[in-house]
Order: C-alpha cells, then structure tokens, then sequence
C-alpha cells in the first residue's frame, strides 16, 4: 500500500515547529557511512527527522529547541567518526556557496592523495631496486621516513574517523582502512631490531590507492549529480527593476515580491512571476525539457532562470528565494538523491553488521595461519600455481600477517554503500533534464511492479481547456438571450468550463448582466439571480434534484453526450430553457503515450466526474478501455482503493496534482502532471512539469531503468565480497592487490550508475 511519511513528528501538537539544521560532512560518502551518521544523531533526545545525502555530503536534521541544538548535533558527529566542516540554518541556503564548498572538497582530496603518491612512488622503486637490483643502503630507514607522512600525515583524517567511530561503539568503512595500514607500518618498525620482511611499503600502498579511491569516489559522484550542479547555476545573477520609475540592476537576491522587473531578449527571466506588459516567446527547456520557446503574454506566468527570446517583457515578480520553481525543483532532486529505495534497506541491514564481521574473519585467518600454517600450507602451493603473488613458503607470522590485513582492505563496502545514491544520482538528474522530478526512491522501486496506471481526464489526457461548442434553446427561447444568462451567471466561477461559456460571450459582444445570490452547487453547477429571474446551470443530476422535466431537450443532450460533448442544462424559474455543451478536445500525443503505457505492460484506467457517455467517446479516442466516470473528487480516492483491493498495491495515478491530490496519495505511485510552479508537487511521487502524458511514459522508463541499475550495483558489489573475502582469508590474495580491487569495485559501481544515461526513454 501506499507508503507514510517518514517524517515522525512529537504527538503534542502544542509543540512549536522543530528547527532545521544542516551539516556538511565530508566523510559521508556512501549509504554506510550516512547511516552511522544517522545512528549518531538520533541517540540525541528531541531530534524531530533525520535527512542524508551523500551527493553534497550534507545531513539535515529537525530537532526540537530546548532539547537539544545544533552545536550539540554537531559534537554527536564528530563522535562517530566524522568531520563536520559547516553547520548552517535551512533558510541560510547559498547556491553558489554549497557549489564551490563541494569543489573544494575534491580539491582536497586531490591534494591528499598526490601528497601520498609521490613518496609512495618512491617506494616502490626503492623496493623495486632494494628486491630486484641492488641492496640499498638504509633500505628499512629510507622507506619508513618515505612512508610516515603518507601513513600519519594525510591519513589522518581516516585514522581519527576510525578513532571516533570505535569509541562511540561503530565501526565505519575507515576502521578497515586503518587497520590495515597501521599495523603494516608499526609492525615493520620491527625490523630495526629483529631481521624480518618489512610491511612498510604495503602499509604505504594501502593508504595512497585508499586516497586515490576517495578522490575519484567523489569526482565521479560530481559526474553523476551534474545535472542538480547546472539547476544550481542556471539562474540569473541580476535583475532589471522599475523602482520610481528608473531602471535600476539589482542582484537576484535582493528581488522583492511585487517588483517590476523588465526583460529583454536574449536575458534569463530573473524570478518567477506574471507578465504585466509586452509579449515574446520564452524558451523553458530548463524547465520543460522540451526545446520550443512557449508564447507569453499579459497575464501569463514565467519561471525564473527560463529565456526570453525576442520581445521586451514586463514581468512582476510573484515568487522569490527558495519559494521559486528552480529552488523545488534543486529541492526535489535532491530528496530523491538523498532517499531511500526499499531495495537498499536489507543491504543496509547487512552492511551495519559486515564491519565487526570482517574483523572477526581477519582476527580469525590471522590466528588460523599462525597456528595450523604447516595444515594450510598446500593451499598456498595450490594457488602458487597460477596467482604469481602467492608465495608457499612464507613464515606462518607472515602469511597470517597478510591473509588478515588483505581481508580487512579488500571487504571495505564502499562499493555496497555507493549502490543506490550513485544511480540515484544520475536518474533523478536524467529526470530533472526532462521535466521528470521524482521526488524519493520507493517510487522508482514501485514502477517496476506497477499494474494499473490511472489517468485523470481533464488536464491529463485532454488539454483541460474547454470551448463552447452548442446552444441549444427549448422552442420558445432565445438562443442569445440564453448564453447572456448563462455567461452572466458562470462570470462568477472560476472553473474553466464557466469561463469558456464567459469567453463565447466576449467574443459575441454581450454585454453580461449584474449577478446576485451565486452560489457553487458541488458536482451539479452553479446557480444565480439574473435580471431577477433564478438561472441554474448544471448536468442532469441538477434538474433531476429540482423536479424539472427536460421534455425534447433530453434526447438533445443525449446526442451532445455521445459526441464527446459534455453538455449542461440552463434552468430559468425552475424550467428547461435550453442547454449549452463545451468540449475539451484531447491532446496530440495522448494516444501515443497510453499505447506506449500498453506496450510497458500497463493498464490505462480513465477516471473522471464527467458522465459516462462522454467518458467512454474521449476514451475509445485515445485507446483506453477500463472508464471509472461520474466520480467526485473525493470518490476518485475510492476507486483507487477498489482497484487496489482488485490488482493489489500496484496502482499508480496521474491527476493534475490539485483536486487530484488525496488520490495521488492513496495511489501506490503519484504523478501530478501540470505546468511550471501551478503543480502541486507535495501530493506527488513524481512531478512532470510539462503537461504531456509522453513525459509520464519517460518517468516510468527512467525509473525501470535507475531501478535496474541498482540491482546490477548490489549483486556486483554483493558478488565481489563474498568472493573476495574467503579468498583473502585462504591467503590467496595479496593486500596491494586487495586494495586495487577494492578501489576498482568502487569504480565500477559508480561508472554502471553513469551507463543509465544510455538508456532509451523515448
């Protein structure tokens, strides 16, 4: 069923709101280590909610003030092992700032690791000639003086994470890393007083290729979210603004609600708002997808970052800061890079139990080897055989040395922890290009077993923008004088079929009468006072509840019925004066798309409050067979419910996010479809922001494909421990060639992540 909030709130609702808070952690670079973060903070009494997202390494924390606050929060993570290197309010969000705050951070791990690498190199040659050469002279001296800095100096960082996290009773991925590069290093001091092989240059090894691991971790992790960076800097610098008159520039960020600002061709329009003068075509891919400038006029809404491409618009600013359509969406692309797919929490499960256990199995073939090394020992000279590394006749010390220290590098689960958020990344990037916005991973999880696919009819698979079609007047009518009275009493709603009976008026020139007593009669019409004659408009229910005969006008509306009309009775006095129908005509690609729905194995479902003759015309039109019609806004929500009890918990529905909204909730997948910022993103799983059903075909490709991709990451890193572990254990696997594969595991995650931008959505 539909899933809840993950958000859990104190039951008292005399409580104030919670304070928001966010941490930048550099070290949270994988779903591991965001969940030893998370275990760190919600030990803290009053923590509200606890948000991670390792693509900009932030935490967001909801916590109760006076409980607990945010320097304490901050110490609570320091705890676990983790650096914090900015604490900041929500509302203290600074685009610009967050961007070059994360360049830096993989500038500093760039530095590390060529700080690392080039004594390291130094120490292979060293090794190298001291081995195959020549002896070099104070070999043991030169390499640990080569070695300290890479071992203490830029493994810092990991050896005081792995401090913290031990002492706070965790264990994270750089208890591994330390571990294996420590006791190489302190164990090879060894020989400056009893002759033995040196484990400096593997100590050395291990640290510079972890270092190498991190920095193109995150480098391609940069890579993968590219697309939330780009959202991030599309916007405007400034804005032209009439203030007493004068053009003055501002910076965008000191736009008010209210200004006038004033946009030439070629300039980003700097914030959301409505153009009061001037018209042009504005191009809206950022946020459409869709490449065709889109005409604006008076009255029309634009999106800030968007382009306009010829004429000079006056626009007033409606929204501004982070209420902007380019702040939900970097919002919403981030909660989905920052959530939780179903899948991830069995392998989170498992991953908070993997570190301890690796120790166990290191401590366990270390003193496997040491004892029973002579039992063991044809193992070695098995795999001398074809693993050139493998050497049979090493001291039981040395082979329990490297069999334990191989372990614990090679099962470092950097490549598990990266499984999810790095196809995550990229997919919820994929979708931001598009106008696809979904907004958390289950959703992506749910698409694959998706049954059902109910659609909205108006705004969705029509264009939801009505006309009138007919007048049909009762024999002694008028047929003007009949849409002067209807017009004059719909002028009053704001529905859009009243405003397409109020617009045929305009365009004949009537001049609309005074209206007093309207009234909005739910799911029957409206009704009014007119020249003070009582005028109701309506569908049948309506005339039936009022007792009125419709005589020849019923076979009429009838055949306005069956044509695709939806039709409407206009009462004068509680008498059938005539009828009026408006059509809703249906867009271009919408047979296109629900064909396309088919073909992914779905069944379209068509709901709507309109009767049932004119649901079944617009239905038979664009392919679908299964109508649910003449459903209030509240009964949409029970045929979600009915076609779950029918199909199960695989129902998903597209609406337009607004009337549709408790319907998008009970659905299993929702979808609001609309246009720019009218969408009602928070009802919604998924937000497509152009209002075509060809786009909702993409989401559900998109997510089946980021879906895909996960699993792909999780069984290869699944795959690749439990295959090199036990072989580390038997000895087989040396710790320079552990900590390559370890790396390489890594990699290979994040570069399937990035081959999802291959695949096909349309």
């Amino acid at each position: 069923m539909k899933k809840q909030d993950d958000t859990v709130l104190h039951p008292s609702s005399n409580q104030t709101p919670p304070n928001v808070v966010v941490l930048t952690v550099p070290g949270m670079g994988s779903g591991h280590c965001a969940g030893l973060v998370r275990s760190s903070i919600e030990r803290l009494p009053g923590i509200v909610d606890i948000g991670t997202n390792i693509s900009n390494h932030q935490a967001r924390v909801m916590y109760q003030a006076g409980q607990t606050d945010a320097q304490t929060i901050r110490k609570a993570v320091e705890r676990g092992g983790y650096e914090v290197t900015r604490v900041r309010e929500e509302e203290e969000e600074d685009i610009e700032e967050r961007v070059e705050e994360e360049e830096a951070y993989v500038r500093r791990a760039w530095r590390q690791f060529v700080i690392a690498a080039i004594p390291t190199t130094f120490i292979m040659i060293f090794m190298m000639v001291h081995m195959l050469a020549h002896p070099v002279p104070g070999y043991l001296a030169v390499i640990a003086v080569l070695a300290f800095p890479v071992v203490f100096i830029t493994g810092r960082d990991t050896h005081q994470s792995a401090w913290r996290s031990l002492t706070n009773r965790t264990a994270n991925m750089d208890v591994l890393i330390s571990l294996g590069s420590l006791p190489p290093y302190l164990l090879g001091l060894i020989g400056f007083v009893y002759p033995m092989t040196s484990f400096i240059e593997m100590a050395s090894t291990i640290m510079t290729f972890h270092l190498l691991g991190r920095y193109l971790e995150n480098r391609s992790k940069g890579r993968a979210s590219q697309a939330i960076k780009q959202l991030m800097t599309m916007g405007a610098k400034t804005a032209q603004v009439l203030r007493d008159g004068e053009e003055v520039e501002v910076p965008v960020r000191e736009l008010q609600v209210g200004d006038l600002m004033v946009v030439r061709p070629g300039q980003k329009i700097p914030t959301d708002g409505e153009v009061e003068e001037g018209g042009s075509h504005v191009d809206e891919s950022i946020a459409t997808g869709e490449s065709v400038p889109v005409e604006k006029g008076k009255g029309d809404e634009v999106l800030g970052a968007t382009i306009n491409k010829e004429g000079v618009l006056k626009v007033r600013a409606t929204r501004i800061g982070k209420d902007t359509f380019l702040s939900q969406v970097i919002r919403l692309v981030e909660e989905a890079q920052g959530s939780k797919v179903p899948i991830q929490a069995f392998a989170d499960r498992v991953t908070s139990y993997f570190v301890p256990a690796v120790i166990t199995i290191a401590l366990g073939s270390f003193i496997l080897w040491y004892l029973f090394a002579e039992t063991l020992r044809p193992i070695l000279v098995w795999g001398a055989g074809f693993l050139p590394w493998v050497n049979p006749d090493l001291t039981p010390i040395l082979v329990a040395t490297l069999s334990a220290i191989a372990v614990l590098v090679i099962a470092c689960p950097c490549a598990l922890g990266l499984a999810t958020p790095t196809a995550l990344m990229v997919g919820s990037g994929m979708g931001a290009e598009r106008g696809v916005l979904i907004r958390n991973g289950e959703a992506i999880q749910s698409f694959k077993d998706l049954k059902v696919i109910v659609l909205d009819k108006t705004g969705t698979i029509t264009k939801g923008e009505p006309s009138l079609t007919d007048v049909v007047s009762a024999k002694d009518g008028n047929e003007e004088e009949l849409l002067r009275w209807a017009a004059s009493v719909e002028a009053a709603s704001e529905h859009p079929i009243a405003q397409a009976v109020v617009q045929a008026a305009k365009e004949r020139d009537m001049a609309m009468a005074d209206v007093s007593d309207f009234k909005a009669l739910t799911a029957r019409g409206v009704e009014g006072s007119v020249d003070g004659r009582s005028v109701k408009i309506g569908n049948r229910r309506l005339a039936e509840e009022a007792g009125v005969e419709l005589g020849d006008l019923d076979g009429r509306l009838t055949e306005l019925e069956e044509s695709g009309k939806t039709g409407f009775v206009i009462l004068v006095d509680d008498r059938a004066a005539g009828l009026i129908a408006v059509a809703d005509t249906v867009k271009e690609d919408s047979r296109e798309a629900i064909g396309a729905m088919k073909d992914l194995g779905l069944e379209p479902v068509m709901v709507t409050g309109d009767n049932e003759r004119t649901a079944r015309h617009i239905a038979q039109e664009v392919g679908i067979d299964k109508v649910i019609a003449g459903v209030l806004p509240e009964g949409k929500v029970d045929a979600i419910k009915k076609l779950e009890e029918e199909y199960g918990p695989y129902v998903a529905m597209v609406g337009d996010g607004i009337n549709d909204a408790p319907a998008l909730k009970q659905a299993n997948v929702g979808i609001a479809i609309g246009a720019g910022a009218d969408v009602a993103i928070e009802a919604a799983d998924v937000t497509i922001v152009a209002g075509s059903l060809t786009k909702v075909v993409e989401s559900i490709r998109l997510s089946r494909a980021t879906f895909r991709k996960i699993v792909q990451n999780l069984f290869w890193a699944w795959f690749y421990n439990l295959v090199a572990v036990p072989v580390a254990a038997l000895g087989l696997l040396h710790p320079m060639i552990g900590v390559i594969a370890m790396t390489s595991s890594s990699l290979s995650v994040i570069g399937n992540s990035i081959l999802l931008r291959r695949a096909r959505l349309e």
